[in-house]
């Protein structure tokens, strides 16, 4: 079957015309848009509000991950304030307890000296040994005679200064220092006394003064002095009993 096409340009245009039409919207392009600043403006909008939205949604997203250690460390924060507090409270406790202790201790420091020493030359005193007296070392030579100039007063504080109270309230007490005065009939006897009181943990520089041959009642005894110092003992030494106990 032959078929004549009558009208041979019909048929080209119709081909052509998909592509031609894209070609001359393309080239038409340019004088459709009358002003091009407002579409630049406009493509700038919605690019700054896409990074907008962009930038929102991470944001939240970061947020909601966050939200966790956010309440993990106000729970921390609350658990520390409180630990703080209670430190804080326990630290005035102890100041207001150390200052007491410094109160008694300033008050009843020297209080039991003497009976420490008594107690401990009690005890070392061995057998057919005897005191005498027992007293501060050098008194004798600290009794203010007739006619003797009296002690130099201690100097004032200059006007406008504050005397330190503070070293003279944490300043030690000077230490004690006595004499004994015995008579024995062994000579052994003096020189294990000696030791005794070297071997005390309350008495220290045990320095014998003394020691000579005297007739008391006829007989021949072995006059000494010995000179000492009173010094705190560890705690380790310290033994303490109640002053009051209930009897059922």
């Amino acid at each position: 079957m032959i078929t004549v096409n009558l009208r041979p340009d019909l048929k080209r245009k119709r081909a052509r015309r998909p592509l031609t039409g894209s070609l001359d919207g393309l080239r038409n392009l340019g004088s459709r848009v009358k002003e091009p600043a407002l579409i630049l403006a406009v493509l700038s909008w919605v690019g700054v509000l896409g990074w907008l939205g962009f930038v929102f949604v991470g944001t939240t997203r970061e947020l909601s991950a966050l939200t966790p250690q956010l309440e993990q460390s106000r729970s921390e924060n609350k658990r520390f304030k409180a630990f703080l507090a209670e430190k804080r409270h326990q630290e005035t406790i102890r100041d207001s307890l150390v200052a007491q202790i410094g109160v008694i201790r300033s008050v009843d420091g020297d209080r039991y000296v003497w009976a420490h020493v008594l107690d401990e030359v009690t005890r070392a005193l061995p057998a057919y040994t005897w005191l005498v007296d027992l007293g501060p070392a050098g008194i004798g030579n600290t009794q203010k005679t007739k006619g003797a100039a009296p002690p130099p007063m201690a100097a004032k504080p200059a006007a406008g200064k504050k005397a330190d109270t503070t070293k003279v309230e944490n300043a030690a007490p000077p230490p004690v220092q006595f004499e004994v005065n015995g008579r024995t009939v062994d000579i052994q006897a003096y020189t294990r006394f000696l030791r005794q009181l070297e071997a005390s943990p309350w008495i220290t520089d045990v320095t014998p003064v003394s020691a000579q041959t005297v007739v008391e009642k006829e007989r021949p005894v072995t006059a000494f002095t010995i000179r000492a110092t009173f010094r705190q003992a560890d705690s380790a030494y310290i033994r303490t009993v109640p002053l009051s106990q209930s009897v059922r």
